[in-house]
């Protein structure tokens, strides 16, 4: 397993996300097989200073659902980002991802971290 460095500062959200996804997924490799999980681990650094293109800072909503009768929530992208800018990166990364069992293991071949420190060994 590879690690591969992203550095978030500057990049469009969508577009890291689709090229984080296909890593993680294990599609640049070229033995790829859809029903085996052989991707890479994958570090996002910055995720702070990540771009967003057009208003979406203030008009992309957030929703959660308790299962209560009127326990929607609704967020604004912007309150997020003030709350925790790496669950914003992880929801577009985690959503590109096949929809099957091997979505959580390579979830959990992805780190980010809010500034440019981490403790990872890559190269």
């Amino acid at each position: 397993m590879k690690y591969h460095l992203f550095n978030a500062e500057g990049k469009i959200l969508g577009r890291l996300a689709s090229r984080v996804a296909v890593i993680l997924r294990g599609k640049n490799k070229v033995d790829f097989a859809p029903h085996r999980d052989e991707g890479d681990a994958v570090v996002i650094i910055n995720s702070d200073k990540i771009g967003f293109t057009g208003s979406k800072r203030h008009k992309k909503i957030y929703h959660r659902f308790s299962g209560y009768p009127g326990g929607i929530t609704s967020t604004t992208l912007d309150e997020q980002l003030k709350k925790d800018s790496r669950k914003v990166l992880k929801d577009a990364i985690y959503g590109m991802l096949s929809k099957n069992k091997l979505r959580k293991l390579m979830m959990k071949r992805l780190f980010i971290y809010k500034d440019d420190k981490h403790p990872h060994k890559i190269g």
